[in-house]
């Protein structure tokens, strides 16, 4: 799970039905993944979810994630799709450890810049501020090598002070064109899913 980065949007209306359920027919199931003291934890984990599941901390999430993958080990579509029944919408990720990686590392050095602290549950608006950073220094590196993005021109006039940091930055940053290319990939597509969406984002 560490080499990976999933993004989740949540409905805790449908957790707090069906997750809940699921919790309590399969309680013994669950309580493998919470030692040593699988009893309580799981209580404090349903308490959670039927008041809301955004209140889960990671490390609850992270244990619902792998009962889940426990369950369909071999099915990684069946996991979104039971997932997604119980509230939590795995609707995007980032399989390579090196793409994990390079993206925390600009998500940290944006936080410093920004003096916003992006805690793996996040208000989308705020996260897509921060996808729309990633656009631009992509794209201002990118130009480096005579490539364009349009969706950056497109941001560029409502967007000037994010403009202005991703170009300062773009100073002391440097990818590999590959790894560029790749991570700009990740914010357009990032920001697609989630320009229009009101709710929290989720990283894991």
């Amino acid at each position: 799970m560490t080499e990976e980065l999933y993004f989740i949007k949540t409905n805790p209306n449908i957790a707090k039905i069906n997750l809940y359920n699921k919790l309590c027919r399969e309680e013994e199931n669950f309580q493998k993944f919470l030692q040593p003291d699988g009893k309580i934890s799981l209580e404090i984990i349903k308490d959670k979810v039927k008041d809301s599941v955004e209140e889960l901390t990671r490390e609850e999430l992270l244990n619902i994630f792998l009962w889940f993958n426990k369950a369909y080990p071999s099915d990684h579509e069946e996991i979104k799709t039971q997932l997604f029944i119980n509230g939590i919408d795995l609707f995007y990720e980032i399989q390579s450890p090196i793409h994990t990686e390079t993206f925390l590392k600009v998500l940290s050095e944006y936080e410093k810049l920004s003096q916003e602290n992006l805690n793996y549950i996040v208000n989308a608006q705020n996260f897509n501020q921060f996808l729309i950073y990633g656009i631009f220094l992509t794209e201002i590196l990118s130009r480096e090598q005579g490539k364009e993005n349009i969706l950056s021109d497109y941001l560029k006039p409502d967007n000037k002070l994010l403009y202005e940091l991703a170009e300062n930055h773009s100073k002391l940053q440097s990818l590999d064109d590959k790894s560029n290319t790749d991570l700009q990939k990740y914010f357009n597509d990032l920001y697609d899913l989630t320009k229009f969406y009101k709710g929290s984002i989720i990283q894991l």
